[in-house]
């Protein structure tokens, strides 16, 4: 993938592409992203809590092989970011992906990041290949799998987000609204890029998949030009990522709620599913829910299912409430 900075890449839309945007969201895409953090720590500084957290289990990460996957500029593999097949794909199906990865591929995407086949991937293909699933699969379990719950949660809620601009306002608000390093004008939708050439890509059916990512700063999209036309983009709410909750202050809204409504009410700046609220807040799922319901029906919270989440995030009565 590259990195959003100077030069772009041009996505040429016809009327059918726009109507046929959508969202997906990628696990194993997340894990190729993150290792940029691991690889240049100072550009991601949304992300330095999670360095900081996942710091005593690097010792028992593959790290020749999965800092070999990314450069010093940041660039990614590209089959380790691959087109999410529907909103929320699942991991174990996207590292089983990578048992379709032939020889030419793997060496052509290594070759766009390094000019070249870095060392450890040279050799017998089943055996890199092996060697590159097990890092991944060892990365995620530890670096990723525990904190998965709550990144999924933003990157829920930001597609949930989108979703209703796009309602509001149409598909054009939405892409034009993606980071600042994309514009679309209707038919052209631009990424600024670290390439030195600028790029232009008919997408000519093929539809555009817009990703959102803990992990991107300003916009990436595939290096290779063949690829199918994929935007990912900074997620809404990276900042609160690491964030807990504000507990509300003594007074009226917390006597009229209780302590822990009014904390899940005040919680839900973004939207949240109930596994998240649990995790920032230090209760169990099952009380966090029981509080849900009664906050939706006394109209304080609306709910909106995304894949297989529920997100829930206040209704006008309930942002009146807590004053915003």
């Amino acid at each position: 993938m590259d990195v959003a900075y100077g030069l772009m890449i041009r996505y040429v839309l016809e009327s059918a592409d726009v109507s046929a945007v959508r969202f997906g969201i990628s696990p194993l895409g997340e894990v190729g992203l993150g290792l940029r953090a691991l690889r240049v720590p100072d550009a991601l500084p949304l992300q330095r809590p999670w360095l900081d957290r996942i710091a005593p289990v690097r010792p028992f990460l593959d790290t020749e092989v999965l800092l070999a996957l990314v450069d010093d500029r940041r660039r990614v593999a590209d089959f380790l970011t691959p087109r999410p097949a529907s909103a929320l794909t699942d991991l174990a199906q996207e590292v089983a992906g990578l048992e379709r990865l032939t020889p030419d591929r793997l060496r052509r995407d290594l070759t766009r990041v390094h000019g070249g086949v870095p060392e450890v991937f040279l050799g017998p293909h089943d055996e890199v290949v092996g060697r590159l699933r097990q890092a991944l699969l060892t990365a995620w379990e530890l670096c990723f799998a525990p904190y998965w719950p709550r990144m999924r949660a933003v990157l829920e809620a930001d597609v949930a987000h989108r979703a209703r601009l796009a309602a509001r306002g149409g598909v054009g608000a939405v892409l034009g609204g993606l980071s600042r390093a994309v514009a679309f004008d209707g038919r052209h939708l631009d990424v600024r890029l670290s390439t030195p050439v600028p790029r232009l890509r008919p997408v000519r059916g093929e539809g555009v998949t817009l990703v959102p990512s803990m992990f991107v700063e300003r916009a990436s999209v595939p290096l290779d030009d063949r690829r199918p036309p994929t935007v990912v983009y900074p997620a809404r709410g990276q900042g609160a990522m690491w964030s807990t909750a504000d507990r509300p202050d003594a007074g009226a809204v917390r006597d009229l709620l209780g302590a822990t409504r009014a904390s899940l009410l005040v919680a839900l700046r973004e939207p949240a599913s109930s596994t998240e609220l649990a995790l920032r807040l230090g209760v169990t799922t099952s009380a966090v829910n029981q509080h849900l319901r009664v906050l939706e029906r006394g109209g304080l919270l609306t709910r909106a299912r995304y894949g297989r989440s529920v997100l829930y995030y206040p209704s006008d009565l309930g942002q009146a409430l807590v004053g915003r």
